[in-house]
């Protein structure tokens, strides 16, 4: 499957403050990484750290927090990742199921999906 950017709007828990930014739809990384830089400028709070293993098979340590996204007409509170300056905006598949969204990966596009309650 060929990678796509979204457009989304992310924010502080408040609502008050947003940002638009094109993120790219990874499924394969389990929560949204954005950049510390713009997490800090935002005031989301760093909340804990949590080990990720890499594309490379390497495990590091980046700390997490809570934001709100604006995407597909829905607004969520998503776990992010605090990731290094200039690291390109994730969207993972934890804030993808938040949202009920799911990738359709012939029209690179997100679909909106039913959740489940079974």
């Amino acid at each position: 499957m060929d990678t796509f950017n979204v457009s989304i709007q992310l924010g502080d828990l408040d609502g008050r403050e947003f940002v638009d930014l094109e993120a790219l739809v990874d499924t394969g990384a389990t929560y949204t990484t954005i950049s510390e830089d713009m997490l800090d400028r935002l005031g989301i709070v760093k909340r804990e750290t949590r080990s990720f293993e890499l594309a490379d098979d390497r495990v590091i340590e980046y700390p997490v927090g809570y934001a709100t996204l604006r995407l597909e007409d829905r607004e969520i509170i998503a776990m992010v990742v605090f990731a290094p300056a200039g690291t390109t905006p994730l969207l993972g598949a934890t804030t993808l199921e938040t949202a009920s969204l799911a990738v359709d990966p012939v029209h690179q596009r997100l679909i909106s999906v039913p959740a489940l309650l079974k």
